[in-house]
């Protein structure tokens, strides 16, 4: 059996075809150029194999209720000319198979959800964040995604202000100053005028970002209970997870009970960004099982 994956990214597509045990079989990568350009990409690819289902992890927001009318669709994007995409419709146009739609972060959530079950780590619950151009997460409790009317949004969440950060105003275009407009990659460009790969460890910025994503980890460990909270993205690094676990420890100030940190607040298991279509293979064989 055969089943296809997109990660579908606001810089690149990833497209990639799998078998039953989620074994990469032939992968392809893309930028995300227009919508028809993209998608099309996307289908010429999988024209070469017969794929049985497919999971779709995108960037959005995007449209989950089967019941509305856009079901399928990214919505209300800022990525230039993607508003109001009919995805989902555009793959059934060529493909008459079961499809998972889901976000890029759901996906990857899932990724390491089913990753860490076969490898026979007792997790019933877990967030994903991703960091990077834009901040993400999605959550899993009991297996299922959480959320109803629409997907979690916990990159947009608001934070108390660090004390050397008042100045900084935030890049967010609708928040300014949330999760994702102080975090975010292209922050160190906003701040200091360079990208983060060339601002070192040992700068201020880093325990600044490292206050703010420990209070987000405080938000899902407070709001959610998870059993494990996994940070991936470009920004994200085994040292810096060392910062942020030194505040999230003395910012939670011992309130609840939480694992050892070294396996509460982790990198992801599936290494080289590949929770998403790993994810992505077991959504679509759920997909066609059910």
């Amino acid at each position: 059996m055969l089943v296809g994956s997109i990660e579908a990214g606001g810089t690149k597509f990833v497209c990639a075809v799998g078998d039953e045990d989620y074994r990469i079989k032939d992968s392809i990568h893309f930028p995300t150029t227009t919508p028809e350009e993209t998608l099309q990409q996307a289908i010429d690819y999988f024209k070469k194999f017969d794929i049985e289902a497919l999971g779709i992890a995108s960037f959005g927001p995007i449209e989950l209720r089967k019941n509305s009318p856009k079901y399928g669709y990214i919505t209300s994007t800022p990525k230039p000319g993607w508003k109001d995409t009919d995805f989902i419709g555009k793959m059934k146009e060529n493909f008459d198979i079961p499809m998972f739609w889901t976000t890029d972060v759901n996906g990857s959530a899932y990724g390491e959800y089913v990753m860490s079950t076969l490898s026979n780590e007792k997790i019933d619950s877990l967030v994903y964040y991703t960091i990077g151009t834009g901040v993400g997460a999605g959550a899993i409790a009991d297996g299922k995604f959480v959320g109803n009317i629409g997907h979690p949004e916990m990159g947009h969440t608001f934070l108390k202000r660090h004390p050397d950060d008042l100045d900084f105003k935030g890049i967010c275009p609708f928040h300014g100053d949330c999760l994702e407009g102080l975090v975010a990659g292209p922050t160190f460009d906003a701040r200091l005028g360079k990208s983060g790969k060339d601002v070192p460890l040992t700068d201020h910025v880093w325990d600044i970002m490292a206050y703010y994503v420990a209070q987000a980890a405080i938000q899902a460990t407070l709001i959610l209970r998870p059993d494990k909270i996994v940070f991936g993205g470009g920004v994200v690094s085994e040292a810096f997870l060392d910062k942020v676990r030194t505040q999230f420890k003395e910012l939670l100030n011992d309130y609840v009970e939480v694992p050892d940190l070294d396996k509460y607040i982790t990198m992801p298991v599936i290494k080289n960004n590949g929770s998403a279509t790993l994810g992505d293979f077991a959504l679509a064989i759920r997909e066609l099982q059910d």
